[in-house]
C-alpha cells in the first residue's frame, strides 16, 4: 500500500504527495514514515532536484498519527527502549528534512523543502511541516491547524514540542502545546506557527515559486545558527525565569498534578531549552517515552481516542439500513428542547419545534438565534449560515406540522402524565414509521412506553445540558424497543456530531446512576463534619472537574430534592440516603437552591459569581476530626465506580467502552484515568476489593464490593482483558 507518491516536475521540483488509500484523512504509520524517508533520500540524491514540496492528495493534510503505531512500539521485552528507539527514528527522518543535505559546518548546499497544506493539519500533520523550511497553507476557514495531543493524554513527541518552543518561545507556544489549540490558517499565521496563507488555487504554485527562489540562508533554521537564543529567554534568563515559573504554576493549577503528559511536556521544554537542539530532541523523546509508559496515557488514548471514535462510527449499532433523520419533531421548547432544535438544525435537519403556547415556541427558536449570533460575534458563523439554520426551524403549537417527521424527540416536563399526553398526540399526527424518543434523565423508558401505540419504536434519548456543548448522548433501550429505533437514535446522534452510548432501561440509566452517589457522598461527608473545603479539593485533586457540592449547586438543589423524593417513593424502606436528604432538604428550606438562586453550598455575588463556600454550612454542621485526604478521595471515587460495575453486572451497561467514554464525557469522571473501568484496571481488582472492604467496614454496605469485582480479583483478571472489544484504528 503506497502512502506517499513521488513526482519530479519539469522545473526540477520534487512533489511528495501524502495520500493514504482508503481513508478520508491521512494518518501516519511507520510504513508511511519509511516511504517519506525514502522519497526524501531520492530527492536529496538527485542532482536534477532543485527543491521539494510535501503536500496532500486529499482536501486536508493530515489528522495525526495512527495511535496503534505507538502501541506497536511497546511490543517486546523492553517496551520503553522500543518506544524511545521508535521516536528517535522519527526524529532522524524529520531532522533529515530540516537539514536537507546542507553541509553541517557551512550550512550551505541544502535543498529547499516547503510544506503545502490544503486543509487541516493536526499532530504529526503539523510536526512534519515544522521540520520543513517554509509552511504554506490554503486560505481555508474550515481548516484547523495545531497540536492536540495533550487532549488524549500525550504531548507532541515528534519534535513538535522542541521546534515550536524554539520558534515562538515558551510563552508563545504554551497555548498550542498545553491546551491543544487548533486554529484556522490565518490565526496560525498571525501567531507565527505557519509562514504563508494563500488562495487554495495558488497553493502549489506559491510553494513551487518559493522553492525555486530560495537561497541557502532561507533554509537554515534559527536554532541551527550560531548564537541562537530562545525567544522570550531561556529558563535562567531574567525574562525566561518568570515565564517558566508561571508556566509551572499554570500547569499545576489546571491539572492538579494528575495529568502526567502536561508535567512531562513542561519538563521537556524546560530541560530542552538549556541544551543544543539535537540534545533537546533526545530529551523530548525520553519524556515522551515516560508518558507512554504511564498507564494514564494508555487509558486516555484508549477511551478518548480509540473507543470514542469506535462508538461514533457505530461500534454498537444494530445491523439495520441507514436511518439518517430528515425531519425531526421536538416537543417542548424549553431549555432542553430548544438546545436539541439548535443542534439538529445546525446539522442540516429540518426541525418542527412545538410548545403549548406560540410565545414559548418562538422563545425556543430564539435560543438558536442567540447561539448563532454569538458565533457571528466570534467570526465562527456567517449571517448567511444563521439564516440558513433558522430557516430549518418551524416554531408552532400545531401537532399537524409533525407530518413527515421520521423522528420525534419529546422534551417536556419530567411528569409521566404530561409525557403520556404529548406522546399520544404526536403519534396520532406523525406517520406510522416514525420513531418516538423521550428525553428524560430519570424516568424508566419502559414505563413511559406504555403510552405509545408502537412500543417497538419508542426509545429514550438522554441529552446533557447545555445541549450545544455537552458531547455525550445516552440512548436508552426499553424492554420492547426494537433495533430500528436504536439504529435511528444512533444515526441521529452521529448527524448532530455527538458521542452516543447505548444502555438498557433502569432507574437513572447509567450516567445519573453513577453521578448521584458522587454528589450524595460529598453531602453525606458534610453532615458527618468533614470540612466542605476538604471534600471539594479532594475531588479536584483526584481529577474531578467539579467537587460534589459545586456540582449540586450547578444542577440545582431543588432538583436534588425532587429526585430524592421520587427515589424514596419508589424504593420505600430500602432507600439508603436519608442522611443526604436531611442536608438537601434543610438547604432547600433555607431558600438556598444553588447557583440559579445565587445561594447554595457556595455563596455568590449579585452577578452569580462564586465567592467561596457558604459559612452557614460549617455553622450547621461543625467540623469533626478530619479524615485523610486519600480516604475522602476513595469515598468519592468508589461511590461512582462501584455503581458502574453494578450497572455492568445488571446488564444496564453492555459495553465497558461505553462505560468509560460515557463517564468522561457525561460527568467528567477523572479523564486522566480513562474512565471507571480503566481506573479499576489501573489499580487492580484485588486492590479495589481491599479498599471496598475498608470503606464498607467504616461507612456501610454502599461500599460493598460487587460479586463481579470479587470474582475478577480472585482470578487476577482486568475489565479490558475480560470484556474489552478491539477498537478500530484511527
Amino acid at each position: 500500500m503506497t502512502e506517499f507518491h513521488y513526482n519530479l516536475d519539469a522545473d526540477g521540483v520534487a512533489i511528495i504527495t501524502w495520500d493514504v488509500p482508503g481513508k478520508s484523512m491521512n494518518v501516519m504509520s511507520m510504513e508511511g514514515f519509511r516511504e517519506l524517508d525514502a522519497h526524501i533520500d531520492t530527492a536529496l540524491a538527485d542532482e536534477a532536484v532543485k527543491g521539494i514540496i510535501v503536500t496532500s492528495g486529499k482536501k486536508d493534510f493530515a489528522g495525526g498519527m495512527d495511535l496503534n503505531v505507538l502501541a506497536g512500539m511497546r511490543q517486546g521485552e523492553n517496551p520503553a527502549q522500543g518506544i524511545f528507539d521508535g521516536i528517535m527514528q522519527i526524529h532522524r527522518i524529520l531532522r533529515k528534512i530540516e537539514r536537507a543535505g546542507m553541509d553541517p559546518k557551512t550550512l550551505k548546499g541544502g535543498k529547499p523543502i516547503a510544506a503545502a497544506l490544503p486543509g487541516t493539519a493536526a499532530g504529526i500533520g503539523l510536526e512534519i511541516p515544522l521540520a520543513c523550511h517554509r509552511i504554506f497553507a490554503a486560505d481555508n476557514p474550515k481548516a484547523r491547524i495545531g497540536l492536540p495531543e495533550i487532549m488524549v493524554g500525550i504531548f507532541p513527541g515528534a519534535g513538535g514540542t522542541t521546534r515550536l518552543v524554539r520558534k515562538l518561545g515558551a510563552m508563545g507556544a504554551a497555548s498550542f502545546l498545553l491546551e491543544g489549540k487548533m486554529q484556522e490558517p490565518k490565526k496560525m499565521r498571525a501567531a507565527g506557527v505557519i509562514d504563508e496563507v494563500v488562495p487554495p488555487s495558488e497553493l502549489l504554485q506559491r510553494a513551487r515559486d518559493w522553492v525555486l527562489g530560495a537561497k541557502d540562508a532561507d533554509i537554515v533554521k534559527p536554532w541551527d545558527q550560531k548564537g541562537f537564543k530562545l525567544p522570550g529567554g531561556a529558563p535562567y534568563h531574567p525574562a525566561g525565569f518568570m515565564t517558566f515559573v508561571g508556566a509551572s504554576a499554570m500547569v499545576n493549577g489546571k491539572t492538579m498534578g494528575v495529568y502526567p503528559a502536561a508535567k512531562a511536556l513542561l519538563s521537556a521544554v524546560y530541560e530542552g531549552a538549556m541544551v543544543p537542539f539535537d540534545t533537546a530532541l533526545k530529551i523530548e523523546a525520553r519524556w515522551f517515552t515516560n508518558v507512554l509508559m504511564n498507564p494514564s496515557s494508555s487509558a486516555m488514548i484508549r477511551s478518548l481516542f480509540l473507543n470514542k471514535e469506535a462508538l461514533e462510527k457505530g461500534a454498537v449499532r444494530p445491523d439495520q439500513p441507514d436511518q439518517s433523520v430528515r425531519k425531526v419533531g421536538i416537543l417542548g421548547a424549553g431549555m432542553m428542547g430548544a438546545g436539541i432544535a439548535y443542534v439538529s438544525a445546525n446539522a442540516g435537519i429540518e426541525v418542527v419545534l412545538i410548545d403549548a403556547a406560540q410565545e414559548a415556541a418562538d422563545k425556543g427558536k430564539a435560543h438558536s438565534a442567540a447561539l448563532l449570533d454569538k458565533g457571528i460575534s466570534r467570526k465562527k458563523v456567517t449571517p448567511e449560515k444563521k439564516d440558513e439554520v433558522l430557516a430549518r426551524i418551524t416554531a408552532t403549537t400545531d401537532y399537524a406540522a409533525l407530518a413527515g417527521c421520521d423522528l420525534i424527540v419529546e422534551a417536556v416536563f419530567e411528569d409521566p402524565k404530561v409525557k403520556a399526553e404529548v406522546t399520544a398526540r404526536a403519534e396520532a399526527a406523525a406517520g406510522e414509521d416514525c420513531i418516538f424518543a423521550t428525553n428524560t434523565s430519570t424516568l424508566p423508558i419502559s414505563d413511559l412506553a406504555k403510552a405509545s401505540q408502537r412500543p417497538a419504536q419508542f426509545i429514550g434519548i438522554h441529552f446533557f445540558s447545555p445541549v450545544d456543548k455537552m458531547m455525550l448522548v445516552e440512548i436508552i433501550r426499553g424492554r420492547e424497543t426494537g433495533d430500528r429505533a436504536v439504529a435511528k437514535a444512533l444515526d441521529f446522534v452521529r448527524q448532530i456530531r455527538k458521542t452516543p452510548i447505548v444502555v438498557n432501561d433502569a432507574r437513572f440509566f447509567y450516567a445519573n446512576r453513577c453521578i448521584i452517589p458522587y454528589i450524595n457522598e460529598g453531602v453525606r461527608m458534610v453532615k458527618e463534619g468533614v470540612s466542605p473545603v476538604l471534600v471539594e479539593n479532594a475531588a479536584k485533586l483526584v481529577g474531578m472537574p467539579l467537587g460534589p457540592l459545586q456540582l449540586v449547586d450547578e444542577t440545582s438543589i431543588d432538583l436534588g430534592v425532587k429526585i430524592a423524593k421520587a427515589t424514596r417513593a419508589a424504593m420505600g424502606d430500602a432507600y439508603p440516603d436519608g442522611a443526604v436528604d436531611e442536608v438537601l432538604f434543610w438547604m432547600a428550606d433555607q431558600g438556598r437552591l444553588g447557583r440559579k438562586a445565587k445561594a447554595g453550598f457556595y455563596a455568590y455575588d449579585a452577578d452569580g459569581k462564586r465567592e467561596g463556600l457558604w459559612p452557614g454550612l460549617a455553622e450547621k454542621y461543625p467540623a469533626a476530626d478530619q479524615p485523610e485526604l486519600t480516604e475522602v478521595q476513595h469515598r468519592l471515587l468508589f461511590a461512582q465506580v462501584l455503581e458502574a460495575v453494578r450497572a455492568l453486572e445488571d446488564g444496564v451497561l453492555m459495553d465497558i467502552r461505553e462505560g468509560d467514554v460515557g463517564a468522561i464525557l457525561g460527568w467528567g469522571f477523572a479523564p486522566w484515568s480513562g474512565g471507571p473501568f480503566s481506573w479499576l484496571d489501573m489499580i487492580g481488582a484485588a486492590r479495589a476489593v481491599d479498599i471496598c472492604e475498608t470503606l464498607e467496614a467504616r461507612y456501610g454496605s454502599r461500599f460493598s464490593a460487587p460479586a463481579l469485582l470479587r470474582d475478577m480479583a480472585g482470578k487476577g483478571e482486568s475489565f479490558y482483558a475480560r470484556f474489552g472489544q478491539p477498537a478500530k484504528a484511527a
